[in-house]
């Protein structure tokens, strides 16, 4: 068996997984919309995560493979496939989400995005997390931004070739991640001095019926770069994924659209108090979103002396 022969059947394996593994999303989501507070997912509910993930999968695999040549020779004149890769985001998202969520996206205080002009340092965006539809109505906003996932991501198909080469941050949730928290701090400086925006779910795990505290990366991120915090509410409607939408449209029928609320910016400063800020975007955040379940609070823990 020669060498090409191998690369073909990986390459053929790797495309083939993209029809599988939407099935592990699929049943993430069905976890997420578990709880008795929520309308769990009915059988169609189902086929729309699983469709939604497939078309996602196989839209950026397409996307990525296409970028190959520009990113090899990238390395060798100087450039990179990064933009492009983030129009295949965008794109994707918008027809995933269109196709399988809503019709349209409302933006609520677009008066407050800062202006995309790619000066430093550029704004850190955060965001309630609750679903994988999250991921996709973000792009909506029309900005350009760096991701912080899981390691494991970048092995999707698609999903993973796509994110690196937009050239996402990619960290180690589990076991000795020092070097990982360490790489994700300096690559997050980095973007944002380059005029780059960073987007993180605070939360840093899906949930819709809790409401998690928010954890420190994208507070430290803005003291250290003392950039403007921008607070995102995503409000998702609970019949998002149980509604006929869009077969429903054939009948005349509606459905309610995801909402988008950006907050008024909140300055980051070397001096501003970590919990401070925290807490201002937690509020302003939660503000406008309905409890559906609970809300869990950390207490700080005092140092023994």
């Amino acid at each position: 068996m020669t060498a090409v022969s191998v690369l073909k059947k990986a390459f053929f394996l790797y495309c083939a997984s993209a029809m599988i593994l939407p099935i592990p999303s699929v049943w993430q989501e069905h976890k997420i919309w578990a709880p008795s507070v929520l309308p769990s997912l009915s059988f169609f509910g189902h086929i729309k995560v699983f469709a939604f993930n497939l078309i996602w999968m196989g839209t950026t695999l397409i996307g990525g493979v296409l970028l190959i040549p520009k990113f090899i020779l990238g390395k060798v004149f100087g450039f990179d496939a990064s933009y492009e890769a983030y129009m295949v985001e965008r794109f994707t998202a918008h027809i995933c989400c269109r196709l399988f969520v809503c019709p349209n996206v409302e933006i609520r205080g677009a008066e407050n995005l800062p202006p995309d002009d790619g000066k430093a340092p550029a704004p850190v965006y955060v965001a309630n997390h609750a679903s994988q539809v999250d991921l996709g109505v973000v792009y909506f906003l029309g900005r350009r931004f760096k991701w912080i996932a899981k390691d494991s991501v970048r092995y999707l198909p698609g999903v993973g070739l796509i994110m690196t080469l937009s050239q996402h941050v990619f960290i180690q949730r589990t076991g000795k991640n020092k070097k990982s928290v360490s790489n994700l701090f300096q690559r997050s400086n980095n973007a944002i001095q380059s005029g780059l925006p960073m987007f993180f779910f605070p939360q840093g795990t899906r949930r819709m019926g809790v409401r998690l505290p928010f954890k420190d990366g994208a507070y430290r991120v803005a003291i250290d770069n003392e950039s403007q915090l921008i607070p995102i509410s995503i409000h998702i409607p609970l019949s998002c994924w149980n509604s006929w939408y869009p077969l429903n449209l054939l009948w005349g029928g509606s459905v309610d659209n995801v909402v988008l609320t950006i907050h008024k910016p909140i300055q980051a400063k070397k001096e501003s108090d970590k919990e401070e800020l925290k807490k201002k975007t937690y509020d302003a955040i939660f503000s406008v979103l309905p409890l559906i379940g609970e809300e869990i609070f950390y207490e700080k823990k005092e140092k023994q002396t």
